[in-house]
């Protein structure tokens, strides 16, 4: 029994270990690249450590200008589909119940549609409309397009939200607000809305990071106002350096600090309530939360990164490594040459001595011996002409490995035959 358990565990732990290596090898593989001084991402060989391609990353004009361009279409899509999602949250919980099933698939369709069809529907259906108005300017801009774009799916993983925090709300505390005078914008603002705020906040994050990462929509929006994502794209086409690690280490760093803050403030919030106790034996500044150790841990570690990189240089280790590089290189040439001039002279060697067999080898032979006899031996076809010769009364020449089929008189004795 004890040892079923024992194997339980340990296949649950290889299982955990091989899950999170799946999810998180590729992430610390990528982050490797942003500090190896290789001018591909790769991180064998390693060569140096450096921060340059921090530095590469932040004179990048294209990458500078699709975050830029992302940020304000993230912006946008977050209040419009914050909204939509909200208000079509409300008209589900108040509409008719036989219609409810049916504005819900309504709702939802968004999602089940690619993102290719997407985004041509609106740039053709706003491209007419902006046509039939006399040609709108901002009807054809490409941030204007993108954000309606992506808010048309968006708002309705916002509104999955907003239901599932609306079927925890009790509609009676609304009633009583309007049996007390409140009037109904002011039951919304006062009793519901302070309770969908949570879900607010997560649609929100939810919408700008879908908004964020989205490629297959925007890609025939953008018009003159790439995104992150359009840019990276087209750069891999032309090929890309580590800066695009350092991109990648520096947003999974924000994310990752501000989880870690959240849940330290979370944290923080029940202990203050009673909710939770702190554990035993740890400062009382960390209230018993691991989050509150690895959130000082990354703190100071980032604070030793950026203090380190003002004063440290690769340079030398550059010039090292190349120097390395250049004798392995020289190394492998003398091996190659070394190894060339030991096979000319071995060949040279055996070509003699196959000269001298030659020279003492019956005639039929042909003087040439390999892998598949005489067969290929240039003498072939002339022993077969001299074969010819010697049938019109000259002497008898060796026997042809393919016999008289390449004699040059076969189309003559041919020609003959058939003129007599």
């Amino acid at each position: 029994m004890k040892s079923n358990i024992l194997f339980g565990r340990i296949a649950l732990g290889v299982y955990f270990l091989i899950f999170f290596g799946y999810l998180i090898g590729p992430l610390v593989v990528m982050g490797l690249t942003a500090f190896n001084s290789a001018a591909f991402p790769s991180i064998t060989p390693w060569q140096c450590f450096t921060y340059e391609w921090f530095g590469e990353l932040f004179k990048d004009e294209r990458i500078l200008n699709g975050i830029k361009n992302s940020f304000i279409v993230g912006f946008g899509t977050v209040i419009l589909s914050v909204s939509i999602g909200l208000a079509a949250s409300l008209v589900l919980t108040q509409v008719w119940a036989k219609w409810r099933s049916t504005y819900y698939t309504i709702i939802i369709a968004p999602i089940l549609i690619p993102g290719v069809v997407i985004g041509i529907s609106t740039l053709v259906f706003w491209r007419k409309v902006s046509d039939s108005l006399g040609g709108v300017a901002f009807m054809n801009n490409g941030l204007f397009l993108t954000i309606l774009g992506q808010s048309t799916f968006i708002a309705s993983y916002c509104m999955l939200v907003f239901v599932a925090r609306l079927q925890r709300f009790d509609p009676g505390l609304t009633e009583a607000a309007l049996d007390l005078g409140a009037s109904h914008t002011q039951a919304f603002r006062k009793i519901l809305l302070p309770f969908m705020r949570p879900a607010i906040a997560s649609a929100a994050v939810l919408a700008f990071l879908a908004s964020f990462e989205n490629y297959n929509t925007t890609t025939f929006t953008f018009g003159s106002y790439p995104t992150l994502t359009i840019e990276l794209s087209q750069m891999v086409r032309y090929g890309i350096n580590p800066s695009i690690s350092a991109l990648a280490v520096i947003i999974v760093a924000i994310t990752v600090f501000g989880a870690l803050a959240l849940e330290v403030y979370r944290r923080r919030t029940k202990l203050k309530a009673g909710e939770i106790k702190p554990a035993k034996g740890l400062p009382s500044w960390l209230y018993g939360n691991i989050a509150t150790i690895l959130l000082v841990l990354m703190s100071f570690t980032v604070i030793g990164m950026l203090s380190t990189a003002q004063s440290y240089s690769p340079q030398q280790c550059k010039a090292d490594f190349r120097e390395a590089r250049d004798l392995e290189t020289r190394l492998k040439i003398e091996a190659l040459q070394a190894a060339r001039a030991a096979a000319l002279a071995e060949a040279a060697a055996n070509g003699e001595a196959t000269e001298d067999a030659g020279t003492d080898a019956p005639a039929e032979q042909g003087g040439s011996s390999g892998a598949f006899g005489g067969v290929f031996a240039p003498t072939n076809l002339e022993d077969a002409a001299g074969q010819g010769d010697g049938a019109s009364g000259g002497a008898a020449a060796p026997a042809s490995p393919f016999g008289n089929v390449f004699d040059p008189t076969n189309l003559e004795d041919a020609s003959g035959t058939s003129g007599n």
